[in-house]
């Protein structure tokens, strides 16, 4: 850090993410810590119930975690060995992780270079006879091209499985997302849009499929008499018709979450006020690229991504990242291509698969963005970038 920029050093860290609780949620986790539930109670319903209206589809499943959702997702679709799954590299791992659990095979598409989603023309590409199923990945909040990779899954007789771990409270084409896609995961950890600690959550249309994923996340039991297998031994009978797993959430998550959703319009307004200023900020820079936003979407602006014209500047992107690190904004990369990490470099992937998503992640830097950041905080951030990108203009 130079005496150029030192003087912009916050004295506190600011991280890119960090949730936000209130009385009211620690009063609705406490409420269950009194109840009789502290698991598979009511308020896993409850929640799940009210976050399917909020998204417009007719059921939602609640897991631990949105990676043991995407995985249900998968088993739901009925993918396994000798299967295909295309999906983006731009991406956190589960993404592609979920499919190796079925012991499928992910295959990644090349993203659009405006909108960092998947490039429904390069997924096309990719489609074949054992193409099961597409995960495309609303990145940051922005919703990928459901249109067009909705009519690519129909053509081919494919499922959508959307990851939409950024996009709780987003709108493509005027809907929300949610109830598009034939399953949407949400993910609820800590830096997004609400959280219930750890957890996600699966929504869909369809009866078939939300009853797969019920049946998934308990171990593959089944209690109610009317889709008993065998006669009933007694009113303790249940039955073990398919090999599941231990996925529940608890209902202390649960009731976290259900109080978190009654903010969630308040959380994503003031995320689209913090990009909306940054955007101003940063807009007309010459060394900086601002997120593009297709008229089609409205991002719940999970992540504020900016892109370093590194032609222009005279310092790479790892010394700006430690440059403002050191200067306690907390920065970050979102993300490292998923074939990149040495286990599937292992599989057999390779460097050169999608050079759009690989010059793109050698630019990237992802800004502090959380409803709880002050208007002090947004200023800090703001000057900080412009000092130290403006200082390597070349």
């Amino acid at each position: 850090m130079s005496s150029l920029t030192s003087g912009l050093k916050r004295e506190t860290w600011l991280p890119y993410g960090r949730q936000w609780i209130d009385e009211a949620d620690i009063q609705a986790v406490t409420a269950v810590l009194r109840s009789d539930y502290l698991t598979t109670g009511p308020k896993i319903e409850a929640f799940e119930s009210k976050l399917a209206r909020q998204v417009g589809a007719k059921y939602a499943v609640a897991f631990a975690n949105g990676t043991a959702a995407l995985h249900g997702a998968c088993c739901a679709a009925g993918i396994g060995p000798g299967d295909e799954v295309i999906t983006s590299p731009l991406t956190f791992a589960a993404s592609a992780n979920c499919v190796l659990y079925q012991q499928a095979t992910p295959v990644f598409a090349d993203i659009d270079a405006s909108t960092y989603n998947l490039d429904p023309a390069k997924t096309a590409e990719l489609i074949n006879s054992r193409t099961k199923a597409i995960i495309p990945v609303d990145f940051t909040g922005q919703p990928a091209d459901l249109r067009t990779i909705r009519a690519l899954a129909h053509e081919h007789g494919l499922l959508v499985i959307e990851d939409a771990a950024h996009a709780l409270g987003a709108f493509y084409e005027g809907e929300p997302v949610g109830g598009i896609s034939d399953m949407t995961m949400f993910s609820l950890h800590p830096v997004k849009h609400i959280t219930s600690g750890e957890g996600g959550i699966i929504t869909t249309n369809s009866e078939d499929l939300y009853e797969k994923l019920l049946q998934f996340r308990c171990h593959g039991i089944v209690r109610e008499r009317a889709k008993l297998i065998h006669e009933a031994h007694g009113p303790w009978y249940h039955e073990m018709q398919s090999l599941g797993y231990n996925y529940r959430m608890t209902d202390l998550q649960a009731a976290l979450a259900e109080s978190q959703l009654e903010k969630l319009p308040m959380f994503v307004a003031k995320r689209r006020e913090i990009a909306t200023q940054y955007d101003e900020a940063f807009g007309a820079m010459k060394v900086l690229q601002i997120p593009w936003q297709s008229s089609e979407g409205v991002s719940s602006w999970h992540l504020y991504v900016i892109q370093l014209r590194l032609e222009q500047l005279s310092a790479g992107r790892k010394q700006i990242f430690e440059e403002l690190i050191a200067l306690n904004i907390g920065v970050n990369v979102h993300y490292i291509p998923v074939y990149y990490h040495p286990y599937y470099e292992q599989l057999g992937y390779s460097r050169g698969l999608c050079p759009q998503a690989e010059r793109l992640y050698e630019r990237i830097l992802t800004l502090p963005l959380f409803p709880a950041m002050t208007a002090a905080d947004v200023r800090d951030v703001i000057a900080a970038v412009k000092g130290v990108t403006e200082r390597y203009a070349c």
